[in-house]
């Protein structure tokens, strides 16, 4: 019998409008509150856009799920107030090891550098994760209206609103929404209803995930397994999540039958082979899953948008799901209220599209090399890849080569038309397109993080310029001007290094951290028109 965790159910509250049978205006609404959802209402909210959220289920996902998530997801869930319950009740980890046979292959270290906030990664059960942004989502009062046993099972995409028909135990009803983003998960509903389908492949290839509830002395690190003597010629995958839950990915090849290797009389026997017979364990939850690679071509429909797996979905190796639908919602929200509030035009939103259906097709190229690395399908790729392995256990030229599934990292947005492309030389990562690097700072006598001086406005961060400038209009956009050396101090030298900066050195930041512009001096001329840029105008 499997374990089960406490999962909480939410109460169905019938909407006014239902009893009534009035049509209500709302203006933004999400569909599914899963962590995609949640995100963006918080972000929503955050930004003051007022939001509905509906969902057909009354409680958080049953199982875990998602486990894995990373550095980038953890910066935003800070700034939008959850990240810290996250961190504190998940497993931090950093170091990741990978195994042929019995004999260590390969290591790394996602985050050897000091000086940042948030951790390379934590694991935590995906249920937590959305009980955590569920009191969150309270604390923003009205602008957050979550209503459960809500299911939308038709959708109209008009000019000036999108007409949705919801139902309820209650019976259905219609609602209308200036803005709708799908959030329905690699099976949406609202990608049929609008016709939209992806590009892209299956994989002919399944793995068991367990769940697994037991004390054991594995360091908190992602081990990895290619052809272990206790599962022969398949590959295995260990993490620690809270609460002395372990995730083991089992494969199975593409002939094993979903339904027979669920049972706990297939699982439990797999599981004493690879940890002993008399580790004492049992099993939370258990599933078998089949895995693609494939997107939309594009990420907005008139006034709907797609984030996360209703947009694009990767095999679960590199754990490039959910954190990259979070990332998702990063770049969209800002640019949904500057177009609310009048301060930028409609085709601002089509980047939402360009920038992430470009990070997207990064994100499966990367899932698709892991898959056919770990899965290979011909004997000419399962020699060489044996190979490679064979090889990294002695030679550090290869160990680059071993893709056990390549870690969830953000993709620049090199080719962004929002971009101003540099004028200046510079040396160094934080080129326009690329998501802010933290550093720890002081303020008023305080420690702290750049990051947190960071998000939600435009901010140009200027070093060693004597300015009394606080702030920039650019055309009813304000953009805050933070200066080292008077706003804040470079506590420890580690901002100056990472942004390779001397007397002078500007970077221009968009609300979502990223960097659309950098000059070797401080024009706020300059800044004005890369904040128009930034902006569609």
């Amino acid at each position: 019998m499997l374990k089960t965790h406490e999962f909480p159910e939410f109460p169905y509250v019938q909407m006014e409008a239902q009893k009534t049978g009035e049509t209500p205006r709302f203006q933004a609404v999400v569909i599914g509150a899963g962590p995609i959802g949640l995100t963006t209402a918080l972000d929503f909210a955050a930004h003051g856009i007022k939001t509905l959220v509906l969902d057909d289920n009354n409680t958080v996902s049953v199982g875990s799920r998602a486990v894995c998530y990373a550095k980038r997801p953890l910066e935003i869930w800070d700034r939008l107030g959850c990240a810290a319950p996250m961190i504190e009740k998940g497993i931090v980890w950093k170091i990741g090891k990978v195994f042929h046979e019995n004999d260590l292959a390969y290591q790394f270290d996602l985050l050897p550098e000091e000086g940042h906030k948030m951790p390379a990664f934590i694991n935590l059960q995906q249920y937590y994760l959305e009980e955590y942004m569920i009191e969150r989502a309270k604390e923003f009062g009205d602008l957050i209206d979550i209503r459960w046993k809500h299911k939308v099972i038709d959708l109209e995409n008009g000019e000036d609103c999108v007409t949705l028909e919801v139902k309820t135990p209650d019976g259905v009803f219609r609602i209308e929404a200036d803005w709708v983003v799908a959030c329905d998960g690699a099976n949406s509903s609202v990608r049929d209803m609008l016709g939209m389908e992806f590009t892209g492949r299956f994989f002919q290839d399944r793995f068991l995930i367990a769940d697994v509830v037991m004390k054991a002395d594995f360091p908190t690190e992602r081990w990895f397994w290619f052809d272990p003597p206790f599962h022969p010629n398949q590959s295995v995958l260990l993490h620690k999540q809270a609460d002395d839950v372990w995730r083991i990915d089992f494969q199975l090849g593409w002939d094993a039958d979903p339904e027979e290797e669920k049972k706990p009389e297939k699982v439990i026997p797999r599981l004493k082979a690879m940890l002993g017979e008399d580790t004492e364990f049992e099993l939370e939850w258990v599933s078998v899953y089949q895995f693609a690679c494939r997107q939309l071509d594009t990420f907005r429909k008139g006034r709907v948008f797609f984030a996360g797996d209703s947009a694009h979905q990767v095999s679960p190796f590199g754990a490039r799901g959910a954190n990259t639908g979070v990332q998702d919602v990063d770049n969209l929200a800002w640019k949904l209220k500057l177009v609310i509030d009048g301060k930028a035009p409609d085709a601002l939103l089509d980047s939402y599209s360009e920038e992430r259906v470009f990070a997207a097709a990064d994100n499966l190229l990367n899932s698709t090399r892991s898959t056919d690395f770990i899965t290979p399908k011909s004997r000419i790729s399962r020699t060489f890849r044996n190979a490679v392995l064979q090889l990294a256990r002695k030679y550090p030229f290869a160990r680059p080569l071993v893709n056990s599934g390549r870690l969830s990292t953000p993709t620049p947005y090199t080719q962004s038309s929002l971009n101003t492309p540099d004028e200046d030389e510079f040396d160094g990562k934080m080129a326009p397109g690329t998501n802010a690097a933290d550093a720890p700072i002081s303020a008023g006598g305080r420690d702290g993080w750049l990051l947190n001086e960071l998000g939600g406005q435009f901010v140009a961060l200027t070093f060693g310029t004597d300015t009394d400038i606080r702030e920039i209009d650019a055309d009813g956009i304000p953009c805050k001007v933070l200066a080292v050396g008077r706003d804040i101090e470079d506590s420890e030298g580690l901002l100056a290094a990472r942004y390779d900066a001397r007397p002078g050195t500007t970077y221009l930041f968009r609300p979502d951290q990223y960097v659309a512009a950098r000059w070797r001096s401080f024009d706020p001329a300059r800044i004005k028109a890369a904040v128009n840029r930034a902006t569609a105008r």
